[in-house]
């Protein structure tokens, strides 16, 4: 439950705060540079999923949402043993599942806001992101490093 308090509810203000400023400062038409050539703020409205694939799905991806906040908020809820990597993980991807969904909810889509051209192929510019967004790409890597740290624990505690 300490996740859930101290990880994943501030880093969803956090999420909603900085939408709140965009929606208020900055117009879709907007561009406003912060790093030239590297970094920018924008006002992007994403009715899709990542890189605004799947549009005009809000529905499907509320349902889904919905969905997977309570598979995820029970896991978090009903752990067994501690287990710092996996909790870490469940709390950033429950942070970001609430940040998106209560934009879809409040809005019909997802404000996406902060835009990074890394000057590369398939990166230039970087699809715009949000905070939520950053949440589950984090929460995603920490499942994957996760993955691969179990099976040697596994291994360790049968040798003995």
């Amino acid at each position: 439950m300490k996740f859930i308090l101290f990880l994943s509810l501030p880093l969803y203000a956090l999420d909603q705060l900085t939408k709140w400023f965009v929606l208020r400062y900055i117009n879709s038409e907007d561009l406003h540079t912060v790093v030239p050539d590297f970094f920018s703020l924008v006002n992007v409205t994403n009715n899709g999923a990542a890189f605004g694939s799947f549009k005009n799905n809000n529905t499907f991806f509320i349902v889904l949402s919905c969905v997977a906040f309570v598979f995820v908020f029970a896991l978090l809820v009903r752990r067994r043993t501690p287990d710092l990597l996996r909790d870490l993980s469940l709390g950033l991807l429950l942070a970001g599942i609430m940040g998106n969904l209560t934009d879809r909810f409040t809005h019909g889509h997802v404000i996406d806001f902060l835009l990074f051209d890394l000057h590369m192929p398939l990166a230039h510019p970087w699809p715009a992101f949000n905070v939520a967004d950053s949440c589950i790409c984090v929460a995603v890597v920490c499942f994957i490093i996760h993955s691969f740290k179990k099976p040697r624990q596994a291994a360790v505690e049968n040798a003995e």
